[in-house]
């Protein structure tokens, strides 16, 4: 049985020795680095070959991967490597590694054409200067032979057992059985599409999607997973990545991993299934007060040479890699679990992690994935979530205090570069605090700004590295969020805003003297989409499923989904006569409306908690309306057992209102729409027996969201604007609020919609088909 490897994977193995060394050296951005290689290779002759792919095997292990590019004239096999500040910033452990990726390439080269010797070449482009560094050396091909053979001894041994673990792993999927003795109503409908769409990705080459509404109670994780995994073992899926929002997803996607695992066991003994669970660096760290490298923590030293130990024993003998098993494993073996946990995703067969792992401009994942060149299905837990997700991770601000902070670090050229940045900056703020705009939207990047922040930054970046900047220096630190926003700025089109909020009375002009406001830059995503997109081609099948997932265009359109998206909306297994839902509509909750409905809708909870004593949610707009409310209720009806969610909650307090909830008790927790309890939280029986949702849950209507609702009728047409900015996230939140009511197929309870307006067609079009609304 053979293996298959990608290039960069097997130097990755065999390569990496020493320390792990994460101190901070200025690198380009993923453009810089692309329009870098194109660069070095427009420099080239025409016959000048790029992106060569290439293979080659060694006994049962085959090799493969893409080479930056050849230069038939001189014989010269090149490895592109961009690079910022001085080339000797460029780590030992790293050139190590470059240099087996270009002779493995160089061998492929010689196989491939018949060459008898050849000349490998590291090419490091300076994206700053556009200065190449040509290290050169010819080697025959029998060295380059050699040399390939000899990773692939030190890899094969590990190919093999992992060859051997993946065909145990698809013949005991092709095997594994549903683990309940029947689906629940929708299951099968849902895994069905499931396994239908990771099947047609897989004939297609990839970016096969489905849209999957499902409701709250159906056991939409492992109706998902499970199909997944079948794909796995039958269609040739090599990874399973499950992505979430929120830790509660977390812990269903292990209860249902764990599940699998339990039934694989009772097929083969075994549990030939690997799963890793990835914990946010600052929940893992050991060490927090130490930096990431050698010569400051004792799990840095020397990780690369404990790796392999850890490594192996890790898989040997875990197949759920919790992180609280990971981390006794890497402490055994003196290594960061952090990183330990990184490199076991690279080896495991399903991934639990945030949707960030895969979908933001750094993704872990994705970069694993078209590095290694997986094929990998991709399931997105509760996805409505992930519009206003990808919407934060690709949104930069750039606040001015922290340019004033760096100034007065900075010496030499990059004080004079953050000087020339701020009196460009300073003119804006006047020109915008003249007009009397506190908030102001630009139709584009002012040239002026752009280029002195550039400047500030190729500045910086020249600086540190002559000069490495440590953890908490000011200059640093401006120049972390500078390049963030700047790369951002690079992509700045119709899907995002440009807008500078003015505060404040900072330093205006130094030559001047003049006081004035300072403000905050801002690159504000507004359509997730052309980010979205590559990360959908990427994979080979993406499901995206939620209870609240309509509009179907609603969602294809914003976050990048092809137009061949399948879409699937699953019966819900509830019955009406289960949810009793009731719509006050004699009351507005509109915003000037506010201080006259606090009365009636204090009427409105008293009546239904007399009529039907029990636990009960009541949503509210905003904190403010929240208080208002509960001081309404308490002065007319002090016999309310009430209890409120705060702005400044914590886990502790978060948990402590969960457990207001007592399946004997009785009392109305006053929550905020959209908030920690709105969705997410699972309350079963008499635990909870009803809902007020007394809004919308439209977004505020501010400066932002207007503009944001100009972006999105340039995109998509006046008609759809308001309906995507404001009402489908509106009614998405009510919907998700209102399905903690009922969670199984037992439960009963009542919601309350208090607003006029869900009387609307409009309104009561977005609200569950299997609903029957009533008048209150």
């Amino acid at each position: 049985m053979s293996y298959t490897v990608a290039v960069r994977a097997l130097c990755e193995f065999t390569a990496r020795a020493g320390d792990l060394d994460l101190r901070f050296t200025p690198a380009p951005s993923a453009l810089e680095g692309i329009e870098g290689h194109d660069l070095v290779r427009a420099r080239r002759g025409a016959g000048y070959e790029a992106e060569l792919r290439l293979a080659g095997s060694f006994e049962d292990l085959q090799v493969r991967g893409r080479a930056d590019g050849f230069d038939p004239a001189l014989g010269q096999l090149e490895e592109i490597k961009t690079y910022r500040g001085q080339i000797d910033s460029v780590r030992d452990n790293h050139r190590a590694l470059h240099w087996a990726q270009a002779k493995v390439y160089g061998h492929l080269l010689c196989l491939e054409r018949g060459l008898p010797s050849l000349k490998v070449a590291l090419v490091y482009f300076n994206v700053g200067t556009q200065q190449e560094t040509v290290l050169a050396e010819q080697y025959s091909a029998a060295e380059l032979q050699a040399f390939f053979e000899q990773q692939c001894r030190l890899f094969l041994d590990w190919a093999r057992s992992e060859a051997a673990h993946r065909s145990a792993r698809d013949a005991a999927l092709t095997a594994l059985r549903f683990p309940f003795a029947q689906f629940r109503t929708g299951q099968r409908a849902l895994s069905v599409a499931v396994y239908r769409t990771a099947q047609a990705g897989l004939q297609a080459g990839g970016g096969s999607c489905l849209l999957a509404q499902a409701p709250t109670g159906i056991g939409k994780t492992v109706a998902t997973i499970f199909p997944m995994l079948k794909a796995s073992a039958q269609e040739g899926l090599d990874k399973l990545f499950f992505l979430t929002a929120k830790t509660t997803g977390h812990r269903l996607a292990l209860h249902a991993l764990g599940l699998l695992q339990t039934a694989l066991q009772g097929q083969t003994g075994a549990v030939p299934l690997r799963v890793v669970d990835l914990q946010a660096r600052d929940k893992s760290c050991e060490h927090p007060d130490k930096a990431c490298h050698g010569e400051s923590c004792p799990l840095a030293q020397g990780f690369y040479d404990r790796l392999p130990a850890a490594r192996a024993q890790a898989l040997a003998q875990e197949p759920m890699l919790t992180p609280d098993k990971v981390r006794s494993l890497a402490l055994q073996h003196q290594v960061c679990p952090y990183y330990l946990t990184q490199e076991l995703a690279r080896w495991s067969d399903v991934v639990v992690g945030d949707y960030h792992y895969f979908y933001d401009s750094a993704a872990m994942l994705y970069a694993l994935t078209q590095a290694h060149q997986w094929k990998v299905g991709v399931l997105v837990d509760e996805a409505h979530n992930l519009l206003e997700r990808a919407r934060r991770m690709y949104t930069a601000e750039l606040p001015q205090h922290t340019l004033a902070a760096a100034r007065k670090a900075a010496t030499g050229p990059v004080k004079k570069s953050l000087d020339a940045l701020n009196r460009q900056w300073n003119a804006l703020n006047k020109t915008q605090h003249e007009g009397g705009q506190d908030y102001q939207v630009y139709a584009e990047l002012p040239p002026g700004l752009l280029g002195a922040v550039q400047r500030a930054v190729a500045a910086i970046a020249q600086a540190q590295g002559d000069s490495p900047m440590l953890p908490g220096d000011a200059v640093l630190g401006f120049y972390l969020e500078a390049l963030s926003w700047l790369n951002l700025a690079e992509q700045l089109g119709p899907h995002a805003l440009f807008d500078i909020s003015l505060w404040g009375n900072g330093l205006g002009s130094a030559a001047s003297g003049r006081r004035g406001p300072m403000s905050t830059l801002c690159i504000r995503n507004v359509v997730p989409a052309p980010h979205l997109a590559a990360r959908h081609t990427a994979a080979c099948a993406t499901v995206l499923f939620s209870g609240t997932l309509g509009p179907q265009a609603f969602y294809q359109d914003l976050l990048g989904l092809p137009p061949a998206t399948r879409w699937v909306e699953v019966p819900s297994p509830f019955q009406a006569a289960q949810l009793q839902v009731q719509i006050a509509g004699h009351i507005s909750t509109r915003y000037q409306d506010r201080a006259q409905s606090l009365v009636p809708i204090a009427e409105v909870v008293a009546a239904q908690f007399a009529r039907q004593p029990g636990n009960y949610l009541c949503f509210f707009s905003s904190f403010d309306y929240l208080q208002r409310a509960a001081e309404c209720m308490q002065r007319l009806h002090p016999q309310l057992p009430l209890f409120c969610q705060t702005s400044a909650m914590d886990d502790a307090g978060r948990a402590a209102f969960l457990a207001r909830f007592d399946e004997a008790g009785q009392g109305i927790g006053l929550a905020v729409l959209g908030g920690a309890f709105s969705e997410g939280v699972d309350l079963p029986g008499n635990r909870l027996i009803g809902a007020f949702i007394a809004t919308l849950g439209l977004p505020q209507v501010n400066p932002i969201n207007t503009h944001m609702q100009q972006a999105m009728a340039q995109r998509f047409g006046t008609a759809k604007a308001y309906d995507y900015t404001y009402l489908y996230p509106g009614l998405r939140k009510v919907v998700q609020a209102a399905g903690r009511v009922i969670r199984s197929e037992d439960d009963r309870g009542v919601v309350v919609l208090i607003d006029d307006r869900f009387h609307r067609a409009q309104v009561r079009a977005l609200l569950p088909s299997w609903w029957e609304p009533q008048r209150w």
